[in-house]
């Protein structure tokens, strides 16, 4: 199983981060270039179980909560069909799609009212294939990261 992984600190308390990113269908709010977001069945976006499908750039996702923490301000989702690599120009081939599960977790930070946000997606490739898919989901992570952070900036305190 091989991981990609992303840290920062955002100048919010952690409830307060974790008050943005809370409902699991609230994704456009947070992550630029997040067209769309429904849950699917009527399902609240709290309800682990729940599965969302949403728009992002141009193609159609679908994730399910799989455990969501109030206590721990976490949540935990798997991608329900296999994520392909998106296509490079010039490439001769691309890795195999992925199973994923990914989890997002803020902690406090006990020195000023910030907090400490972690992304994380675990996934299965063939060794081949781990550098390319690492480096893609990190600049990704890096990416949703650095969006939460201007919609925490932006948000009232």
């Amino acid at each position: 199983m091989a991981r990609a992984y992303f840290s920062t600190v955002l100048d919010r308390s952690a409830e307060a981060v974790w008050a943005i990113v809370r409902d699991f269908n609230d994704y456009p709010s947070y992550i630029d270039g997040v067209e769309e977001s429904v849950v699917e069945d009527g399902k609240s976006g709290d309800s682990v179980g729940a599965v969302r499908r949403f728009r992002y750039g141009g193609a159609w996702i679908r994730q399910r909560l799989v455990a969501l923490s109030d206590e721990d301000h976490s949540f935990t989702y798997a991608g329900i069909d296999p994520f392909p690599f998106p296509a490079a120009e010039g490439a001769k081939t691309l890795p195999a799609p992925i199973d994923y599960k990914g989890t997002l977790r803020m902690t406090p930070v006990v020195d000023g009212d910030r907090a400490f946000v972690e992304w994380w997606l675990t996934f299965e490739c063939s060794p081949g294939d781990q550098s390319l898919w690492n480096s893609f989901l990190v600049k990704a992570i890096s990416q949703w990261m650095s969006s939460l952070a201007r919609k925490v900036s932006t948000a009232s305190r």
